[in-house]
């Protein structure tokens, strides 16, 4: 293993990293269980964010893991160009059994990124197989994630991703604004202002450009890597409204908010709004192989079966599209999340989630604590001329002292895996008290 002198200027280029400040105090993990982290020191950090919102089912699940080992010794690789295998066809079943009614349909990607471009394509091109295929513009949201591929940094709202990427963005993408509003600040879940922020839809949106060429709308139900956005109640069922009424697809990104998040397989059932399109990754495999993709309506597919010309229907996908182990990891963490009740688990683990959170509000430099379920975050004010950096030192004093969060600008995340035991919120929240306590 590397010392800290060997990582200086290592080989590895790391994504969304400080790499010079990482190589003066490197946080390096040889090895992770359950809700811990091994360090390289020997140290244990509890995992206080399912590590980047995706190992729900905790670290190394032993179920998962034998369902990786015995699909590699079984069928390495089979291409998903017009051949597949059957572990494929299992997990979109299972993805689909526990998916929104109506959502019936699953593309295969291998990550988030991928998911969401999959889904934007389809979208533009389900209006062309229509005969309406003015509908070329995509609107997605301020403060929005969405991914690193171009077609999702462009829908994406999150002004530091996007800046040195501006020339190659899409042209035709509108944004609407964050539902973060000053009045809302400490809600208790769903804040209670703010529904009518969905209009502006059709108030500036639509006026501006016309629901003739608007193909689809895409928002995070919460939105995490933005700093947790929790929707104002009414405010999803008011975008449903508005998209239907005016024939815009409704694409709801839950790479974070799927696979039991919110206390159920997707937050759209949480909410009881159902998209054209859901993307997903993350939390499907409880991120022990990469895996992404797309549910979709059978109203959607079913227009490109019954519609476009003879032949391929639709023009994409990827060399690992379905890939076996994936597929296999897939059906395992399902299981999980099913027969070993971690959804169940979510939802019952919320409440003492929302007060140990909440419990915080009162810390110095605190303005504003957002929740929803099992997911969460605490804002700091800047300090003057160093934004982030108060939410940089939180995660580097609690990393020393045992837990690991993650600072999103001026914002500290929480999202335990699904595992979580009231003891462990109890550290998480315990170690932040003491983090925030002390800050200047």
């Amino acid at each position: 293993m590397n010392n800290p002198t060997d990582l200086k200027k290592p080989a590895y280029w790391m994504p969304f990293t400080n790499t010079r400040q990482y190589a003066q105090a490197p946080k390096q993990v040889v090895k992770a269980q359950g809700m811990y982290f091994m360090t390289e020191d020997g140290r244990q950090v509890i995992d206080g964010l399912a590590t980047l919102w995706c190992t729900n089912a905790g670290h190394c699940h032993p179920r998962i893991v034998e369902a990786m080992r015995a699909q590699i010794g079984e069928l390495d690789f089979c291409s998903s160009f017009s051949m597949s295998h059957p572990k494929a066809f299992m997990a979109a079943e299972r993805i689909a059994q526990i998916a929104p009614e109506g959502l019936t349909q699953v593309f295969f990607t291998n990550s988030g990124s991928e998911a969401v471009d999959t889904a934007l394509k389809i979208a533009l091109a389900y209006h062309r197989v229509n005969g309406q295929a003015t509908r070329t513009r995509l609107v997605g949201r301020e403060r929005g994630y969405h991914g690193v591929n171009f077609g999702g940094l462009s829908v994406s709202g999150i002004g530091n991703n996007r800046k040195a990427f501006a020339a190659g963005l899409l042209p035709q993408v509108d944004h609407l604004r964050h539902t973060v509003l000053k009045e809302n600040a400490f809600s208790r879940g769903m804040p209670a202002n703010g529904a009518s922020l969905a209009d502006e839809l059709e108030e500036r949106i639509i006026y501006r450009h016309g629901a003739e060429n608007i193909a689809a709308v895409i928002v995070e139900p919460v939105s995490g890597a933005g700093g947790v956005l929790v929707p104002p109640q009414g405010y999803l069922q008011r975008m449903r409204e508005l998209t239907r009424k005016h024939g815009i697809l409704l694409i709801f990104d839950e790479v974070i908010t799927g696979f039991g998040r919110m206390g159920t397989p997707f937050a759209s059932q949480y909410f009881g709004v159902t998209p054209d399109l859901i993307t997903f990754a993350k939390g499907v495999t409880s991120a022990a192989v990469p895996l992404g993709g797309v549910l979709v309506s059978h109203q959607v597919f079913d227009a490109f079966r019954e519609r476009s010309a003879p032949g391929i229907e639709l023009f994409h996908g990827y060399t690992y599209s379905g890939h076996p182990l994936a597929s296999a990891a897939a059906c395992a963490a399902i299981d999980l999340y099913e027969h070993e009740g971690l959804i169940a688990n979510a939802a019952a683990l919320a409440p003492h989630f929302e007060a140990g959170l909440h419990a915080l509000k009162d810390k110095p430099h605190v303005v504003d604590v957002r929740n929803l379920q099992l997911i969460g975050a605490i804002e700091l004010a800047p300090r003057e001329g160093a934004a982030g950096a108060r939410a940089s030192e939180v995660y580097s004093r609690a990393w020393e002292r045992g837990v690991f969060v993650r600072p999103i600008g001026d914002a500290i995340a929480v999202c335990p895996p699904l595992i979580a035991q009231p003891q462990h919120l109890q550290t998480i929240f315990e170690v932040l008290d003491e983090v925030l306590s002390d800050l200047t």
